[in-house]
């Protein structure tokens, strides 16, 4: 892949290539893996594509990414398999969720402490693919239909559930995963989480498949409605896994790990930055690392949250395993970020395989930029 970055604003900007392993320098995080492009001037990201995988692109220049990103500079990057998986329909679908006022232009208030301070972080207009929800659809019955899932917002943790149709996870953040069933028909989306499922429409013509969006105050909201048209099809194998990345390591050794907790709280008297991680002010992308390991060392990092409000942790350059709760066992899929609930602790682990100034923030953009963001070297 060859991209050259022209700047034509007046703001600083990179391209972050979310969801791609190693290659740090190529990271486009600013200022810690290059100085962001300023007014005019360019920068050349070029990189192997070793791993298929939904991918997405997006500016990382610390303390400015909540704007760039909010008024819209953002997109997918789909590298597909060698021999893709047969379907009828492949969709890929942008989710957005935008802070507009009542003429429906997007608002020039993106200062995170403000919006910490108001309780903003949930945007009030959906999108997808740049158009008000829902989009509609005609599919042929009995279709097999193969769902790119990415929630590009800023700050919403989006619920999605699956209505009239019985879908399977086939992979997530980029990575295949064995093929599975959402628990309860439902799945949770960090800002930045990508899922893949696939799905046959209903037998029966005019029946509806739907998407909705989660919303204990509105009610749930249609994202995605297919109707089932035309002439029906059928499929005789059932559908399957995509093949697991063997880079990825079969087995992590969480006895010999590395072992980082990270203590995130908010700053009692309201200052700047908002955050600390373990009790101290947090320095961004700048300062030391948090830690530094010599390549090939697994590391467990503890999330403790003790903010009223989510996060959602995300490790650059690399794929971690959530560690469950209770046992010292793992959830069967990788993931770039995790979702930390309030008061909550969760574990990560993972091979700190690429040499390099990795990032390690919360990937709901507001809170990144009011200082819950830090950095790791693997040497």
């Amino acid at each position: 892949m060859d991209v050259k970055l022209v700047n034509f604003l007046n703001q600083p900007l990179t391209l972050h290539w979310h969801g791609m392993r190693g290659d740090n320098a190529m990271d486009g995080v600013a200022p810690l893996t290059q100085n962001a492009v300023l007014a005019n001037q360019d920068f050349s990201y070029r990189r192997l594509l070793p791993e298929p995988g939904l991918f997405c692109y997006r500016p990382s220049v610390y303390g400015h990414t909540p704007e760039l990103m909010g008024r819209g500079l953002k997109g997918l990057l789909i590298v597909d398999e060698p021999e893709p998986l047969p379907c009828d329909l492949d969709l890929a679908i942008v989710l957005d969720s935008l802070k507009i006022d009542l003429n429906q232009i997007i608002t020039g208030d993106f200062d995170p402490y403000f919006s910490l301070n108001s309780n903003r972080l949930q945007d009030e207009f959906t999108t997808v693919n740049g158009k008000t929800a829902p989009l509609s659809l005609g599919v042929q019955p009995g279709g097999r239909v193969r769902l790119r899932l990415a929630n590009l917002s800023n700050a919403q943790i989006m619920i999605l559930r699956f209505i009239g149709i019985k879908p399977f996870v086939i992979a997530i953040d980029s990575q295949p995963c064995t093929a599975f069933e959402p628990v309860r028909g439902s799945i949770p989306m960090a800002p930045g989480a990508r899922f893949e499922l696939m799905f046959d429409m209903p037998t029966i013509p005019a029946s509806k498949a739907k998407v909705t969006l989660f919303s204990s105050e509105k009610g749930d909201q249609d994202v995605i409605v297919l109707d089932s048209q035309g002439s029906p099809v059928s499929h005789s194998k059932p559908i399957s896994n995509l093949p697991l990345n063997k880079t990825l390591p079969a087995e992590i050794k969480l006895n010999n790990s590395k072992k980082i907790d990270l203590t995130l709280a908010l700053n009692k008297d309201q200052s700047k930055p908002a955050w600390t991680i373990n009790g101290r002010r947090s320095e961004g992308y700048s300062g030391a690392p948090l830690f530094k390991v010599k390549a090939g060392t697994p590391v467990t990092l503890g999330y403790i949250n003790q903010a009223p409000l989510p996060v959602a942790m995300h490790v650059h350059g690399h794929a971690v395993r959530l560690l469950h709760d209770k046992d010292d066992g793992w959830e069967p899929y990788w993931r770039n970020s995790i979702i930390v609930p309030p008061l909550k602790t969760k574990h990560v682990a993972f091979v700190a395989e690429a040499p390099g100034k990795w990032a390690l923030h919360d990937d709901i953009l507001e809170n990144e930029a009011a200082g819950l963001a830090t950095w790791f070297l693997v040497e």
